[in-house]
């Protein structure tokens, strides 16, 4: 209920506002949050250098390849490892894939200004030649549909550039991992500071992109273009896969008719903030793979909490999911707070005020997401 106060209407979101002003973060700070945020962090550190690593060697050595048979190898091909491949007993590459296609679909950011640019299409031009000089089919087949291949090329700039950024992430969870079993983290504002810190640190650091073919290295995103992690890839990601998403087959229907799905992108509300962690688990649902890896990996003080649970580990991924989820809120706050336009403690009124209002603003988006359920 929306209610005024000194003319002014109160937003409905009012107590997280006031929590953000006052250092708080967006998710309550308990020992039971922390403990749960920091372990499923420290499994999600070691399942994002896995797909970092991997979107990274597809980028640079699968481009142009159109039935990459072997793409989640990253270079290690044997008879074992493909066993374990055919029975699964691997990581799942594939929700990272899903992950990079959401941010593909949704843009935003210079990484996607910059792939429509003629510069682009230029330099895809020269990968192209060199990569099929000798062969006269697919140089015929680009003649024919001259956006086919450089479609290709744009999206191996996007499994570089979220590789990289994974990269960073992956070693700011997994030494917020370190400093807690130091003793060095006991609460929620110091684990969104750790991770504020971590992305103001990598905000500036360059992402580019090339690949080597017949020893010649092809610049695609030349350093030159000032690329960043922040502003190009970490905010970009937040809005593909933290706020909009895509919608699961087989939860919501594609008929438009129905109008389960906006028609505008800019709308959609099927990110990790808003997912309903029930039905991990199901067929057709991606983040299953991701819950599905880090099980693999969850710290022994937090999996025990899940064996204490009602059900035991009968429903380990959504609990996964869940813990996932509280994650995700306090990964959100350290972006909020380190995009914030005045420092938080200001004293200036005109200041506090804009600052306000931005939190507000976020607040807006945040309505219909789980921020009160990972709260209950």
């Amino acid at each position: 209920m929306v209610t005024t106060t000194n003319n002014r209407t109160r937003h409905p979101l009012t107590e997280f506002v006031q929590r953000l002003q006052t250092g708080e973060a967006l998710l309550r700070d308990t020992p039971e949050n922390v403990l749960e945020v920091v372990g499923i962090l420290k499994s999600y550190g070691v399942v994002l250098d896995a797909y970092s690593k991997n979107l990274i060697y597809i980028a640079e050595n699968q481009f142009l390849v159109f039935f990459p048979f072997f793409k989640y190898f990253n270079g290690e091909i044997s008879f074992q490892k493909l066993l374990r491949h055919w029975w699964h007993d691997r990581i799942n590459f594939e929700y990272a894939e899903y992950c990079m296609k959401a941010m593909f679909w949704h843009g935003g950011g210079g990484l996607d200004q910059y792939l429509d640019t003629k510069d682009f299409q230029q330099r895809a031009k020269a990968v192209i030649a060199a990569k099929f000089k000798n062969n006269p089919i697919m140089m015929g087949i680009h003649q024919l549909f001259p956006d086919f291949l450089i479609e290709q090329l744009r999206v191996s700039c996007y499994y570089s550039g979220l590789g990289q950024f994974w990269r960073v992430m992956a070693d700011i969870f997994l030494s917020l991992s370190d400093l807690y079993d130091q003793g060095k983290i006991k609460s929620i504002p110091q684990v969104v500071d750790h991770i504020k810190l971590g992305l103001v640190k990598a905000a500036h650091k360059p992402i580019t992109y090339s690949v080597k073919i017949k020893n010649k290295v092809y610049e695609i995103l030349p350093a030159s273009l000032g690329l960043t992690f922040l502003a190009d890839t970490a905010i970009p990601y937040v809005e593909a896969v933290f706020f909009r998403g895509t919608p699961f087959p087989g939860t919501v229907s594609y008929n438009a008719q129905a109008y389960q799905i906006p028609p505008d992108q800019g709308r959609f509300q099927y990110g990790a903030l808003y997912a309903d962690p029930l039905p991990i688990g199901g067929a057709g649902i991606p983040p299953t793979l991701l819950m599905q890896d880090m099980r693999h990996f969850l710290p022994e003080y937090l999996h025990e909490v899940y064996r204490r649970s009602l059900r035991g580990e009968d429903d380990l991924r959504v609990q996964i999911c869940m813990s996932f989820q509280k994650s995700m809120f306090c990964v959100t706050t350290a972006a909020i707070l380190g995009l914030m336009p005045y420092p938080a403690d200001t004293q200036d009124p005109q200041e506090q005020e804009l600052n306000r209002v931005y939190l507000e603003k976020w607040m807006d988006r945040l309505q219909t997401s789980r921020l009160m359920d990972v709260n209950a």
